[in-house]
């Protein structure tokens, strides 16, 4: 007898009952996506968003991310004779992730675009190319942001305002103005304060010349220290009568050519959002312009901060996304038990949780989109209607997205606990976003200071929520709990204040826009109380199959 050993032994490597490669797909094949920014006046960036998640969803995109994340940021802080030039340096496929961001318009641009809607096509543009890499999101988030706090000194807003808002990446350190195109990263933070930027003691002392100051601190958090120019919080020493917290214009290359004092100390070891550098930067003796009114730092800030909250409340409602479709796509090629995933009635009832989770969180992230897009536009109402609900969404879709993350990942059990299958980077970054720009807390709290100082933002959510008065009675119940929330109001609540708060303005929201079975389901289990502690607890009067299909076509 003759045995084939080679035979006998590739037979314990067949491959079966995996599932084959989730790229190529479309990142933008997202019904409540594309419904809503439609609805939100960005109907005629259709085409260019449903590009840019074509273009997400390609093995190539994925394989940038992939490899980005991989080959992670590296602090150069001399070159090979001794000379101080403090440079990160990234691998290729952060500068093509980069490069493509920026050309699609998903920095700064929306200010340059006068076509109402702008500002809500570029968050769509966020959510579907998102799909990739969660890291390069944080430099174009900051230049974006970065806009409209610069226009309080209309002289540096004139120089750099035309850069920062173009379309062309151009990397390495270089004079700001002699550059095609410009990024801006921040530096708020400090190791002794944190979130409580009044407590800074980096320190700015005025020069000869007016409006501009020397820095000397130490930053905490400093991301992507190989931006062009930074907005940084210190203290100024009064000049004449006016002094205290101060916002100014960093940038790394001065206009004579010569490098800025930004010494990177190092590069934080984070958690997640590994390929993106966070760094401490000293300043000692640099050069910075004072932007706004010197000792009105935070008010300076404040356009910024409602702009990169959105942005966190995007990227959450992103990888809530991407990690259902990977979820489903799994479900849709495994079988167990003698049945595909996609086909048990635990699973689908898994999978519809996250689903209605999801659509819940990118209709709410698009309407705080259409709220901002119309606010710079001069809508008082929806400058209210922003102020409050941007921070209440900030508060609750970061703090679910932790939890979703972690859902999804088990749909693929063992397979997703892999780095080979990309859901343990998703996991690890989902947290950063409830951190970034204000923890949970800090946004609790300025829930209740809009509300107490500013008394035209209740009128606004409330106005809001009125939209849908009467399409479902337990929306309507909701609706009357917050009221008396409000009334009873305490810091010590102010957690439960702000999630009854998101979850009403999302609910009420879906009543309006989503289809019955989307709507009816949200309003049953996340106001209803007919639901349990995890994913995966809808009742059984849930329509699953219409959820599905609409949320996974080919699931329902």
């Amino acid at each position: 007898m003759v045995f084939s050993l080679a035979h006998e032994g590739s037979a314990t490597h067949d491959v079966t009952n995996q599932p084959p490669p989730l790229a190529p797909y479309d990142a933008a094949e997202d019904a409540a996506l594309l419904e809503g920014l439609r609805r939100e006046g960005a109907g005629w960036a259709e085409e260019d968003v449903r590009r840019i998640g074509r273009v997400a969803g390609s093995a190539e995109a994925q394989e940038w991310a992939d490899l980005a994340n991989r080959h992670e940021p590296e602090l150069r802080t001399h070159d090979r004779y001794g000379h101080r030039v403090d440079e990160v340096e990234f691998h290729p496929s952060w500068h093509h992730l980069m490069r493509t961001a920026v050309a699609e318009g998903l920095a700064g641009a929306p200010w340059a675009d006068d076509r109402s809607g702008a500002h809500v096509a570029r968050t769509a543009g966020g959510l579907a190319w998102g799909h990739t890499d969660a890291g390069h999101g944080c430099p174009t988030s900051m230049t974006y942001a970065a806009v409209p706090a610069l226009r309080h000194q209309p002289d540096l807003a004139k120089a750099y305002e035309p850069l920062l808002t173009g379309r062309e990446y151009e990397p390495g350190l270089r004079v700001p103005t002699e550059k095609r195109g410009l990024l801006a990263g921040m530096g708020m933070t400090e190791k002794q304060g944190g979130s409580d930027v009044r407590t800074n003691t980096t320190v700015a002392a005025p020069t000869s010349e007016p409006g501009v100051y020397t820095l000397r601190g130490h930053k905490w958090f400093t991301s992507a220290p190989m931006c062009d120019v930074f907005l940084v919080l210190a203290q100024a020493a009064p000049s004449g009568d006016k002094g205290g917290l101060s916002c100014f214009l960093v940038p790394r290359v001065l206009p004579d050519g010569s490098r800025n004092t930004f010494r990177i100390q190092r590069l934080k070891d984070k958690l997640g959002n590994r390929s993106n550098a966070s760094s401490e930067p000293e300043f000692d003796g640099t050069v910075a312009w004072l932007v706004g009114p010197a000792g009105r730092g935070v008010k300076t800030i404040i356009d910024m901060v409602n702009c990169t909250r959105l942005d966190c409340v995007m990227m959450s409602a992103t990888l809530m996304r991407k990690t259902l479709v990977e979820a489903g796509h799994h479900a849709r090629h495994r079988s167990a038990f003698g049945a595909r995933l996609v086909d048990q009635p635990l699973m689908r009832n898994v999978l519809a949780d996250l689903a209605l989770e999801s659509e819940a969180a990118t209709t709410l992230t698009l309407r705080l989109a259409g709220a901002a897009d119309r606010a710079v536009r001069g809508d008082a109402g929806e400058q209210a209607f922003r102020r409050i609900a941007t921070a209440a969404g900030k508060y609750w879709v970061t703090k679910r997205g932790p939890a979703f993350t972690a859902e999804a990942l088990e749909c693929l059990g063992g397979n997703g606990y892999v780095e080979d299958s990309g859901m343990p980077r998703h996991y690890r970054e989902a947290p950063l976003l409830s951190i970034w720009e204000g923890s949970g807390n800090v946004n609790a709290l300025d829930v209740l200071r809009a509300l107490t100082r500013e008394p035209g933002t209740a009128e606004a959510l409330f106005g809001e929520l009125a939209l849908a008065q009467g399409a479902d009675a337990r929306l309507d119940a909701a609706v009357n709990r917050l009221k008396g929330l409000l009334r009873d109001g305490s810091e010590a609540g102010a957690r439960r204040l702000v999630e009854h708060m998101a979850l009403t303005l999302q609910a009420s929201l879906l009543v309006r826009h989503a289809p019955p079975a989307i709507a009816d389901a949200f309003c049953a289990t996340r106001l209803g109380g007919d639901w349990g502690h995890a994913f995966g607890t809808l009742p059984d009067s849930a329509d699953v199959g219409a959820i599905l299909g609409r949320a996974l076509p080919g699931t329902g």
